[in-house]
């Protein structure tokens, strides 16, 4: 099944996220109040249209509320952005990803129970949009000839085996460079999980099911890798 997004927003970074998800196979509805953003985009996304976010109603026409995700990418009109992300958190969109260009406007969003915050200076389209497609993938960064460093959490079907038996040279073609790890520390007096790095990985290593693993590989290794074992 085909994962289907709504772009809110196509300024530079919008664009780059709906046409990113697009090339990726993905279902794109691409959306701004501006018709020459719509009509330079329209060509590469499934459905692109010129409308007013702020009005709900007009959202809801397009099925909105369908989306398994939606990304406001507004970047000029805070307010708009605000009575946009307010009126996607009132159809229960299943996910709402917010841009914030600035730390006021991160916590404006955090205050509104936004979960998903975006910082265009630290973030770029295609990143997003690669973690859109591959939820268990929390960062990655981009390499020379298809090559990339991801950060994933363990995927189900690999947790509590050691990392020899997971084989992942030999089966994924992919490289272990180390594995995150939560411990309870005691700090201010409260338990609390946090996080460190537990060296270079052995051969007995058990994978926990909360580990978080750094890997090297080619793109569509990772992407084998995940989908096997999710």
């Amino acid at each position: 099944m085909r994962h289907k997004f709504a772009v809110i927003g196509l300024g530079i970074f919008g664009n780059s996220i709906a046409t990113t998800l697009a090339e990726r196979g993905a279902e794109v509805i691409a959306i701004d109040n501006d018709e020459d953003h719509v009509e330079a985009i329209k060509d590469q996304v499934a459905y692109a249209v010129a409308l007013d976010a702020t009005d709900i109603r007009s959202l809801e026409a397009q099925n909105i509320q369908d989306m398994d995700a939606v990304i406001v990418a507004i970047g000029e009109d805070f307010e708009a952005l605000l009575i946009t992300t307010a009126n996607l958190q009132e159809l229960n969109v299943k996910r709402v990803i917010t841009r914030a260009s600035n730390k006021q406007q991160r916590r404006i969003l955090e205050k509104m129970g936004v979960q998903e915050i975006l910082s265009p200076e630290g973030e770029v389209g295609k990143t997003v949009a690669e973690r859109l497609l591959q939820p268990s993938i929390r960062t990655f960064l981009p390499l020379p000839d298809n090559y990339e460093i991801v950060e994933i959490n363990a995927p189900r079907n690999i947790a509590n085996r050691s990392v020899a038996k997971i084989s992942l040279r030999e089966k994924y073609n992919l490289n272990l460079i180390t594995i995150k790890r939560f411990f309870e520390e005691i700090q201010d007096g409260k338990p609390t999980q946090v996080e460190h790095i537990i060296g270079v990985p052995k051969a007995d290593t058990i994978i926990y099911p909360s580990d978080i693993l750094l890997l090297i590989g080619k793109k569509q290794d990772v992407k084998r890798f995940i989908d096997i074992n999710r």
